[in-house]
């Protein structure tokens, strides 16, 4: 039980709060220290540094339940500033002891298995979760995460004048008006990390930001891998590894992700060119293409493309339920495109859509056989050029995905998946499919 004199105190003046929230994560901090480390403790002491988290965890969300908007505006100068999520975490940690984690504990956090950890990015997802409940602060946040990257600003200059980026898991190359996506961890089966996330967003904002192009497409490359060799792979989800081993981050890619460089591929790259009358977002159409199967991010992806191209052997599929992870925003986007029955079934059941399927008609619009696929390709490429076209696709987008409706889906996100990342299930199932290593599942 948290007592009440400490919930009143948090809740508080803003200044005596949050003294008294850094008292409290430190007498927290402190009976952490006192148990073994968390592969190491027994029942009770698991249970023993559950409700010290618990009590902590109470008093940060009471605390930001009557202080975020102050706590927001500290942080980024009364809102002149714009912190994407990671930055707008490491400065609440140095500005509101005990608020979020530091650099330094979540170093630790980093160098363990994920199985191992504390559980420290949970609290990322109750600061990340006020901030963007709130309309005031939530809509700054989305501005800031719209923003080009400062890696795809420097980049701009030779990409504009040579057409093409070479990114670690992305190569981009500009063809008359079309950039071209190719997404290329070949051994990998372009499987999503956090380097694969910083790659895709500077991809995208270099697609939006070069004025020489006007539709972007997305598209797997050729394969390494034994099992697909030769292939084009277009994705095979979260690298379930890289996540058993810890190294999947809440703020650099599970929240980087979805209100980055795919809420991008929606809403556009936001710029301060041009008169304050206009739409300060530079958007485009986007087509994907699925050669052969796009599995959990990739699957995701396609809800956000404005044209979907598979071949006819292809399939998707959305296997949150055997990984126990959220899929993104894909449990809000779904079950507009396909209907509640049909994400239900693809959510929580781990259906796989066949493209040749009449219910893939909701998530794929065009169907070919391999030899047919590169002439599709271009066509679709071809129509989607014009101003006419990007006008009725904002209007579109407008219509089916308000900015408040996205935000308050991704306030609910920002905590659940945290909690999700640290669950038992979560660590047991990851820890099998690491081991099993079964890409294309």
């Amino acid at each position: 039980m948290t007592p009440s004199g400490e919930l009143g105190a948090v809740r508080g003046d803003v200044t005596l709060a949050r003294t008294a929230l850094a008292r409290a994560a430190l007498a927290t901090d402190e009976k952490l220290r006192a148990l073994p480390v968390p592969e190491q403790r027994s029942s009770e002491q698991r249970a023993t540094a559950a409700q010290a988290l618990d009590v902590a965890r109470t008093l940060r969300a009471a605390f930001l339940e009557t202080h975020v908007e102050a706590v927001y505006d500290e942080l980024t100068a009364n809102r002149t500033r714009h912190l994407r999520v990671t930055e707008l975490a490491r400065a609440a940690a140095a500005a509101f002891p005990g608020l979020v984690p530091t650099d330094e504990q979540l170093a630790d956090e980093r160098a363990r298995p994920q199985a191992h950890k504390e559980g420290r990015e949970i609290d990322q997802g109750i600061f990340l979760q006020h901030v963007l409940r709130s309309p005031r602060t939530g809509e700054h946040l989305l501005d800031a995460m719209l923003r080009p990257t400062p890696r795809a600003v420097g980049l701009l200059p030779e990409f504009s004048r040579t057409g093409k980026a070479e990114l670690t898991s992305v190569r981009v190359e500009r063809t008359g008006a079309v950039a071209r996506l190719t997404l290329c961890r070949e051994d990998s089966l372009n499987a999503e990390d956090n380097q694969q996330v910083d790659d895709m967003e500077t991809a995208v904002d270099l697609a939006l930001l070069d004025p020489a192009v006007e539709v972007g497409l997305v598209r797997g490359g050729e394969m390494t891998h034994p099992r697909y060799r030769g292939r084009r792979v277009f994705s095979a989800g979260i690298n379930l590894k890289t996540l058993h081993g810890g190294g999947i981050s809440l703020t650099d890619f599970l929240l980087r992700r979805e209100l980055g460089y795919i809420h991008k591929l929606v809403r556009g790259v936001l710029t301060e060119e041009g008169p304050g009358w206009r739409s300060r977002t530079v958007e485009k159409p986007w087509i994907g293409v699925v050669d052969t199967f796009a599995i959990g991010g990739g699957c995701q992806l396609l809800l956000a493309f404005d044209h979907v191209i598979a071949a006819a052997d292809a399939y998707v599929s959305l296997p949150a339920a055997k990984e126990g992870i959220i899929p993104g925003a894909s449990n809000y986007r779904l079950t507009r495109a396909a209907g509640p029955r049909l994400a239900r079934q693809i959510i929580l059941e781990g259906r796989r859509i066949f493209a040749r399927e009449p219910d893939a008609a909701s998530l794929i619009d065009e169907v070919h056989d391999h030899g047919d696929l590169d002439a599709a390709v271009e066509r679709a490429a071809e129509r989607f050029q014009g101003s006419a076209v990007l006008a009725n696709r904002r209007m579109l987008n407008f219509a089916e995905e308000s900015r408040a409706a996205f935000r308050a889906y991704m306030a609910e996100f920002a905590l659940q998946q945290s909690l999700r990342l640290y669950s038992s299930d979560v660590i047991d199932k990851v820890g099998r499919f690491a081991e099993a290593a079964t890409p294309g599942r």
